[in-house]
């Protein structure tokens, strides 16, 4: 246990300091939740929302499925000051228990007259992200049957977003200035190094689930290398099933050695084209035209007693 809280410390330290290059915790036009999910009232993920726009702001949200299809969308108005708690349970609808997706919140551009709480989510407000709007968000993953509350980290814009806030689709969100921005091509990536920690018995005791989210299609096999704590290395490799938002367990990846239970894969995201890769449609490959990358770690292990979040920590592209 003490190995292990050494290295999580390491780990932490990994993530901070100013060569990190995700923005958190700043106010822009708009914010990205990469990953959200509800099993009902017990067990949600929860946003909280702040303005320091110094007038009324309608912001326009969307939630997409793991392959960025768009699924559901509303608007609430921020007044000046204001903060707003966005319930995912409350606020999804009926059918979406147990559909992990993403959520994009977006500040529309109010024309003449200022906007009240009254129009402020009419249509006109959201034919453009306003540039000069203040609004940050934090969220968790709320599990009051367990006592259990999650860090998700939410990645700061500017957004850049393309055509109608209220009918976002696949190809609408292009970057995200929070995330790391890599280009095609093997020279111009950023390499992550995304930590697992797991006692080898699949979905008990130690756990690690790596949340990986990008703009772009990042569907297929990844050969990579995957180190433990003892700096050996093993070529492995993990899939990801779904276009932009996905959830994988490490302890599951076949060929793994036994002792490979706490440590970090280190992944180049678009180094090369996967054998197997298929984009989803309508949505841009991010081996060919780069995006917006975003990884983290959630780790649930009797030594911490709750689950833990880790930021994946990276070299600058």
């Amino acid at each position: 246990m003490k190995k292990f809280a050494m290295a999580a410390v390491a780990a932490a330290a990994m993530t901070a300091g100013v060569a990190q290059a995700y923005t958190q915790g700043t106010f822009t036009n708009g914010v990205v939740v990469p990953n959200v999910i509800h099993t009902g009232a017990t067990n949600t993920t929860a946003v909280g929302l702040i303005n320091q726009t110094a007038a009324v702001v309608p912001v326009f949200w969307t939630f997409f499925d793991q392959d960025s299809n768009h699924v559901t969308d509303g608007c609430f108005p921020l007044t000046p000051k204001d903060t707003h708690a966005f319930v995912w349970s409350a606020a999804s609808g009926v059918g979406l228990e147990g559909k992990r997706g993403y959520l994009v919140f977006a500040a529309g551009t109010v024309a003449a007259p200022p906007a009240s709480v009254a129009n402020a989510c009419q249509a006109a407000n959201s034919a453009a992200i306003d540039p000069a709007a203040l609004i940050a968000a934090s969220a968790f993953q709320v599990d009051t049957t367990a006592k259990d509350v999650a860090y998700t980290p939410v990645i700061d814009g500017p957004l850049t977003i393309a055509g109608d806030l209220s009918t976002m689709g696949p190809t609408s969100l292009t970057n995200v200035a929070g995330a790391v921005t890599v280009a095609a091509g093997p020279l111009a990536t950023p390499t992550f190094s995304m930590r697992y920690y797991v006692d080898g018995v699949v979905d008990s005791g130690a756990n690690t689930r790596v949340v990986v989210w990008s703009t772009g299609s990042h569907k297929g096999t990844h050969t990579v290398n995957m180190y433990n704590d003892a700096q050996e290395r093993k070529s492995v490799n993990f899939k990801l099933d779904h276009a932009e938002l996905d959830w994988f367990d490490p302890e599951t990846i076949v060929g793994r050695p036994a002792a490979f239970v706490d440590g970090f894969i280190e992944w180049a995201p678009v180094a090369a084209l996967p054998a197997d890769y298929s984009p989803a449609a309508g949505t841009g490959s991010l081996f060919n035209d780069g995006g917006s990358v975003f990884t983290y770690s959630v780790i649930d292990a009797p030594i911490f007693g709750a689950s833990q979040t880790i930021l994946g920590a990276h070299t600058a592209p």
